[in-house]
């Protein structure tokens, strides 16, 4: 029997070493030092490679429409920062227009509510209301289960995830979630001046950073760029006259409140708002400049010293936009471990 040299011997274990390192890694939940807690329940659904795995294949599987041919990532892009780029509400099932832009799918650890309204506050219940929606995946979600159970590579990827084949809408639930929870954006030029890892701001970054903490921080907080509250911020009633938060708590306090949105990644969700009614980033300013509505339930940090909006001039709008892109996250929008299996 022939003996490796002592050097070959311990690249191939260095090797090993980095394999186990790298899977550990995909596997394995990683809070961002500069974080604050999840709130999600980790200890219910521990992540796994195996059902992140499963979790993906599902996150791309037509199988969960009436007619098989929605998935999550019909509205949920990943190029687009996993969201509809370009639809200003989401499209469904036979081409149906929904009444609401497509969320983005991000940094859902820390979310204690989901959709514009917060209808639902557990992730592992998420995806039903998107499976039930008639303008969305129209479909009943023992049909899906049963869809998955019929299908030949779904059985044993439930089992290798999961120890046994059975495939319930626990699991089910809990595989989507986990890969729904990896999906953490992080990586952006922003994150990189904070953490000190590389080039500074530049002078209108810097401007524009200011500008962002004196009239935009309270709502849009740093590190996630939402406080995850509902408020009202001005735009008006839509076309489809959608209530908001309201909906949910039939609180008139509640009427036309919307949760407010991360601003990660705006380079690549647009367009912009609940109903996807603006479609740049200098139509979102120049309205909370010069278009905010005294509408019941105005935010009051949008009506201040008797005026409303915020005041800002071509410059400082500009300046706030260059800040804004420092945002965008690239390695988020091009991850393969992100992309449809």
């Amino acid at each position: 029997m022939l003996r490796k040299p002592i050097g070959v011997v311990l690249i191939l274990l260095l090797l090993g070493a980095c394999s186990k390192e790298v899977i550990s890694h995909f596997a394995t939940f990683e809070k961002p030092a500069d974080f604050p807690e999840p709130v999600y329940h980790f200890a219910s659904n521990e992540i796994t490679e195996e059902k992140f795995e499963l979790g993906r294949k599902l996150f791309y599987e037509p199988r969960l429409s009436r007619d098989n041919t929605i998935s999550c990532a019909s509205c949920h892009i990943q190029s687009s920062g996993f969201t509809q780029h370009g639809h200003d509400v989401s499209h469904g099932i036979d081409d149906r227009l929904g009444s609401r832009n497509s969320p983005p799918v991000m940094n859902l650890a820390w979310s204690p509510t989901y959709f514009w309204d917060g209808g639902v506050f557990d992730l592992d219940l998420q995806p039903i209301a998107p499976i039930l929606n008639v303008v969305e995946m129209d479909e009943k979600l023992e049909n899906v289960l049963n869809k998955l159970r019929a299908h030949p590579d779904y059985p044993g990827l439930f089992k290798k995830a999961f120890g046994t084949d059975e495939i319930s809408s626990d699991r089910f639930l809990k595989a989507l979630s986990q890969y729904m929870l990896m999906l953490v954006s992080d990586q952006s030029k922003y994150d990189s001046v904070m953490r000190k890892q590389g080039p500074s701001f530049t002078d209108d970054e810097a401007a524009g950073y200011t500008l962002f903490i004196q009239n935009c921080s309270s709502c849009h907080k740093e590190p996630l760029f939402t406080d995850y509250s509902f408020r009202n911020n001005g735009i008006g009633i839509g076309a489809n006259n959608d209530k908001g938060r309201y909906l949910v708590t039939l609180n008139e306090l509640d009427l036309y409140k919307f949760k407010v949105p991360s601003l990660r990644n705006l380079s690549y969700t647009s367009p912009y708002m609940h109903d996807g009614r603006f479609i740049s980033l200098e139509a979102v300013l120049e309205q909370y400049a010069l278009h905010v509505q005294a509408t019941p339930n105005l935010d009051n940090a949008l009506q201040q010293n008797g005026k409303l909006g915020i005041s800002l001039n071509s410059t400082e709008q500009k300046q706030i936009i260059s800040f804004l892109k420092t945002l965008n996250d690239k390695n988020f929008i091009t991850n393969k471990r992100f992309a449809e299996p």
